[in-house]
């Protein structure tokens, strides 16, 4: 069966273009995109203008939950990531599989909505709340999968490898029991993801050492010669970086550089406390920053320092982490104004052959986004997933834009949301705004947050 779309407009890897007939074959992958194309009988329109579906490059799912419900003031004052970490170490006792798949679900939809098609799930919350393995030590992974089956988001799981509980053999807070695995353990849950992604052109399995904070160099070791996505938190916090300096004497991005063998494969989350000469390996290296704006901004981490990683050539996706924040627009308007601020500048992340904004950094963040994902995303092409996302081009944000500065209006403007139409692998999964399961999704999320809020 093959699938095919008519945009009014559409953003190639060449450009801009006006009546783009996009072909998919019945595995989802598109199989030709002609410009200046007339309709066909079965050919759907979509008016508006069509983007590459954005992948997310980092989340962990169950935090959807915590959204919003972690803003209090501790009665110690001095708030920070430490004690919002013991608040998610509380929170994250409480989940279920039931609750997990159903936080999931509802966390998959929020993304599709607002233009994210595919997913990297950061999965560290394996066990039971006191530790004991699951009669499938991947059930709770399981859980993700299933969710995603429903929603139709692109997923690419990465079981994450935590055994302590800081640099480096440190032994884990009693929180963390739920995450902790040994080598082998870990090994049995990457094994039963991957039989249970099978051939599913929709997915991917990647391996996610926490940190450093959480594995040893021995355990590093055991699994960085994956041929896939490797994706690690680095340098998230300045404590990070004291303590790795004083266990190690280097910075967590210089370790990382000097001990393990960084290439286009690694994902390096957060990596916002580099120095100068961290940013220029790492930006050589072609691994991928993994930047989470929203969620950076919310527990005060720090912002990344992306004049002088661009400038060397660093390649950078997005992601929403913790999901204080479900957009690509907003973490692309996050991203480029926290420069603004520090820097007291403007258009940031533009060059002089690429002006606009919004143009430079969705770009980006598609190519880092799919290099992340390990899967055929980040553009409308033959061998792609079919994977779009039309903008209502008559909403308030968008009127009388186009090309480059309509993707500014969407970046840099407004709250509302003119995503009209999400198309993954083929398939719209959000219609009109809405995604198709949105209603009896939102009722199970509802029952399942009553169960841990209760």
């Amino acid at each position: 069966m093959t699938r095919s779309f008519l945009a009014t407009t559409a953003l190639l890897p060449q450009g801009w273009a006006r009546d783009v007939l996009i072909e998919a074959d019945a595995a989802g992958f598109i199989t030709a995109v002609t410009p200046g194309a007339t309709p066909r009988g079965s050919t759907r329109r979509l008016a508006g203008a069509v983007l590459p579906g954005m992948p997310n490059l980092h989340s962990h799912a169950f935090q959807r939950a915590m959204a919003g419900g972690a803003e209090r003031r501790s009665p110690q004052g001095q708030d920070s990531f430490w004690t919002w970490r013991e608040t998610m170490y509380r929170f994250v006792g409480r989940f279920s599989p039931e609750d997990a798949e159903a936080v999931a679900a509802q966390l998959h939809v929020e993304l599709l909505e607002h233009g994210f098609t595919g997913l990297c799930e950061f999965h560290y919350l394996h066990h039971q709340p006191d530790g004991t393995p699951y009669a499938n030590r991947a059930e709770m992974a399981l859980r993700n999968i299933a969710a995603a089956r429903r929603t139709g988001i692109g997923l690419t799981m990465l079981p994450s490898l935590y055994r302590h509980g800081g640099i480096f053999g440190v032994p884990p807070h009693e929180g963390q029991r739920r995450f902790l695995n040994d080598l082998d353990g870990f090994l049995a849950i990457a094994e039963a993801t991957r039989a249970a992604i099978g051939d599913d052109p929709q997915m991917a399995l990647g391996l996610a050492p926490h940190s450093l904070r959480a594995v040893t160099p021995e355990l590093l070791r055991g699994v960085q010669d994956f041929a896939g996505p490797i994706h690690i938190h680095a340098a998230e916090q300045p404590k990070e970086v004291a303590e790795c300096l004083a266990a190690t004497g280097a910075r967590p991005v210089r370790w990382l550089l000097d001990n393990a063998p960084l290439d286009p494969r690694w994902v390096l989350i957060h990596a916002t406390h580099m120095d100068a000469s961290e940013i220029a390996d790492l930006a050589g290296s072609g691994a991928v920053a993994g930047l989470c704006p929203s969620t950076e901004a919310s527990l005060g981490d720090g912002t990344f320092a992306l004049p002088g990683y661009l400038a060397a050539g660093g390649r950078f996706g997005i992601g929403t982490d913790s999901h204080v924040g479900t957009a690509p627009r907003d973490e692309l308007r996050q991203l480029e104004t926290s420069q603004r601020l520090r820097d007291f500048s403007r258009a940031v992340a533009t060059v002089d052959q690429n002006p606009h904004p919004g143009r430079a950094l969705y770009d980006a963040a598609l190519a880092g986004g799919a290099q992340a994902s390990g899967r055929r995303l980040g553009a409308i092409a033959p061998g792609m997933r079919a994977d779009f996302v039309e903008l209502d081009t008559r909403h308030p944000t968008l009127t009388g834009r186009d090309g480059d500065a309509l993707l500014d209006a969407w970046v840099f403007s407004g709250q509302s949301n003119p995503v009209k139409t999400t198309v993954v692998g083929g398939r719209a999964v959000v219609e009109a705004g809405r995604h198709i399961h949105s209603l009896a999704i939102a009722e199970e999320f509802s029952a399942a947050m009553r169960r841990l809020l209760a």
